[in-house]
């Protein structure tokens, strides 16, 4: 009976999805303000609609009711009840049903949040935003149903992927989908002003929180994802340019050469066609990365759709969508015609430029991601494009762009000059060149690419610290003048300082693990130890023992480094009887300078077990780095919703002290 609700509130959620779509496209005519009421309500209702089905799917796995394929496919008696709720996204059918979830909980939101005064861009929005979800529940109720029975039911499931039995999967999904999904909101909106020939400034305004709800959504997923693979996969990688990853990159990157150019909507009306052009990208991206993940196209742990029907019935939305919104562009650009000016030399150059860059590294991802595919499918050849291709091609374009972020910052709107800023950013300069000649001397001095990243990553951080000095005046008031203006500062500008700063850092930790990792690797039997980087690590024992659903080899190692003690790290491998498969669980020793990472191998009886181990210096920043990204675009979110409120109020007089800031 629950499979059956859940199925009837996703056929509902199709027909409201649909008849609200066309009714309000149709109402629209009319300027009636029951048209916004009614596609509010419609909105809401979807959700509603799709969190029950969702709710309902999430009690078929909780109960293990195997009469469900999906449950009897992906869940099992004895696997841990977290996994059981985890497996709901777990599998292709699940996971686009939490798509479609997120999907109408943003049109929700946005129902929620408009402004009266909005009425008609808002309901055009949810216009272009129901025919998305129409198409979504389509596929889910004709290709894709999670609610098919299966009879006779089964004693018992095929488990979940052991792979994926690991709280990651209770966050990397739902954030990264979080991410794909909200560029739909800005996707809408940007649909809405071609059909209604009008982006300005104040579209600029309105589309900005959701464009960077969206880009910090993605950049945690992306985070998580990276994390999760770092420690389960068993190598430390984190990030291998397979086309799963990049399918998440694309959209990212796209995202952040949107809410950039947004920026400079806002304040000189102007790039109208090209900010409206990156949001149809930014959730086209999204749908092209949907459809390499979940078509079957691709074999791996993501890729849950085999079927060829579910490949083309993505590949029709993506062609609908994609292809819908760039004819609809290619008729309506023209009428956006920008009416601000700037010089050469101003911020809003430095943007465009910025911009460009981006992009050229987007098409740069899409053409190693896609060709491969595109060589298999009309040929009989097999290539690939692998780290070589994007570290020849995209790091050097991503180093370009990382020269110019903080002299973008420190420019003046509409017309500036470089010499006053090369003046302030000297002493970046020279603590970027001193760091880079250090990390050449002290590291291996064959890495390059370790010194030029430490360089890069200096001079990010040393120019935003003084461009929030010129800011706040540090050095020419006195520290309570000082703590004063960075209070006023508006959070844009924070969020602009953090963000910029965590870019920073993640540089830095990137340089470290890719360019001075270290690594080694040896059979041992217990009591025998190995040396890598001034560790020594000592087999102390293997134990065997047998849990829920698995069976665990774990192996206790001790750790010095010289004549210190420190302590011990316990490596996995497990075996899942019911998928016949195993699965390394790393052991990791993070400190602020690196981790020391070791894991265990398959045994022989001659020789022992196989133990890896690695130093991956300052990988922890890696996180921290991306979390501190997150955190300004959370800032510049704040940022937007507190000049909402200022906007009710009567404005407060401004003390001539601030009279002179210059907005973010």
């Amino acid at each position: 009976m629950i499979a059956e609700l859940g199925q009837f509130a996703l056929i509902l959620a199709f027909v409201v999805a649909l008849g609200q779509s066309v009714l309000t496209f149709a109402g629209l005519r009319t300027g009636d303000r029951v048209v916004h009421d009614f596609a509010r309500a419609g909105a809401l209702a979807q959700f509603a609609l799709v969190l029950a089905a969702f709710a309902c799917l999430t009690a078929l796995f909780a109960l293990s009711d195997f009469s469900a394929l999906v449950v009897a496919e992906n869940s099992h008696t004895d696997k841990p009840f977290i996994y059981k709720l985890t497996g709901v996204w777990g599998n292709h059918e699940g996971s686009m049903l939490l798509w479609a979830l997120i999907l109408t909980g943003y049109t929700a939101a946005l129902a929620l949040t408009a402004k009266p005064v909005e009425a008609r861009l808002v309901s055009m929005t949810f216009a272009v935003q129901s025919l998305i979800t129409a198409a979504f529940t389509a596929f889910l109720i004709f290709t894709s149903n999670p609610f098919a029975r299966l009879w006779p039911a089964p004693e018992n499931g095929q488990d979940l992927n052991p792979l994926l039995q690991d709280p990651g999967l209770a966050s990397h999904p739902p954030m990264l989908y979080a991410g794909y999904v909200g560029f739909s909101i800005t996707f809408s909106f940007a649909v809405a002003a071609l059909l209604d020939g009008k982006v300005d400034a104040r579209w600029a305004r309105i589309v900005r929180p959701w464009a960077l709800t969206a880009w910090c959504f993605l950049t945690v997923g992306i985070a998580l994802g990276a994390s999760w693979a770092y420690y389960e996969l068993g190598w430390g990688g984190w990030w291998a340019w397979d086309p799963v990853e990049n399918a998440s990159l694309m959209p990212w990157l796209a995202g952040t050469a949107f809410i950039h150019s947004l920026r400079v909507m806002e304040k000189r009306d102007t790039l109208k066609a090209w900010t409206v052009l990156l949001a149809l990208l930014a959730f086209s991206l999204s749908l092209a990365g949907t459809f390499l993940v979940r078509s079957g196209v691709l074999t791996s742990v993501h890729a849950f759709a085999v079927d060829p029907t579910r490949g083309v019935f993505i590949l029709a939305i993506l062609i609908g969508v994609i292809g819908g919104s760039l004819a609809l562009f290619g008729l309506r650009a023209g009428l956006l015609k920008p009416t601000g000016m700037f010089s050469e030399v101003s911020r809003e150059s430095t943007l465009l430029v910025n911009n460009l860059f981006i992009g050229a590294a987007c098409a740069l991802v899409f053409f190693g991601t896609f060709y491969p595919l595109f060589v298999t499918t009309v040929s009989d050849q097999t290539i690939t494009v692998g780290a070589p291709f994007f570290n020849a091609t995209f790091n050097p374009l991503m180093g370009v762009l990382l020269i110019l972020v903080p002299v973008s910052g420190m420019l003046a709107w509409k017309r500036g000059r470089l010499a006053p800023i090369a003046r302030k950013l000297a002493p970046a300069l020279v603590a970027a060149l001193a760091a880079g000649l250090v990390a050449f001397w002290i590291a291996d001095r064959t890495r390059i690419a370790g010194a030029l990243g430490t360089a890069l990553a200096l001079w990010i951080a040393v120019g935003v610290a003084i461009d929030l000095a010129q800011r706040t005046r540090l050095f020419d008031a006195g520290p309570g003048a000082s703590l004063a203006r960075a209070a006023r500062l508006p959070l844009g500008i924070w969020g602009m300082a953090v963000a910029h700063f965590g870019l920073a850092v993640t540089v830095f930790a990137i340089t470290g693990v890719s360019a001075w990792k270290q690594e080694t690797s040896a059979f041992m039997m217990p009591g025998q130890s190995l040396q890598l980087g001034g560790y020594t690590l000592t087999l102390d024992d293997v134990r065997r023992t047998e849990r829920a659903n698995f069976v665990s080899e774990e192996g206790a190692f001790s750790v010095t480094r010289g004549q210190r003690d420190l302590g011990g790290l316990v490596a996995e491998r497990r075996f899942y009887p019911v998928r016949q498969m195993s699965t390394t669980e790393s052991a990791i020793r993070t400190r602020a300078t690196g981790d020391l990472y070791v894991t265990l191998g398959e045994p022989s009886p001659e020789r022992g077990w196989p133990v890896h181990a690695y130093i991956y210096p300052f990988a922890m920043w890696l996180w921290i780095g991306s979390a501190i990204l997150a955190l300004g675009g959370l800032l510049s979110i704040a940022d937007r919703g507190r000049r909402a409120l200022a906007a009710r109020r009567p404005a407060p007089p401004v003390p001539a002290a601030a009279a002179g800031e210059v907005d973010a």
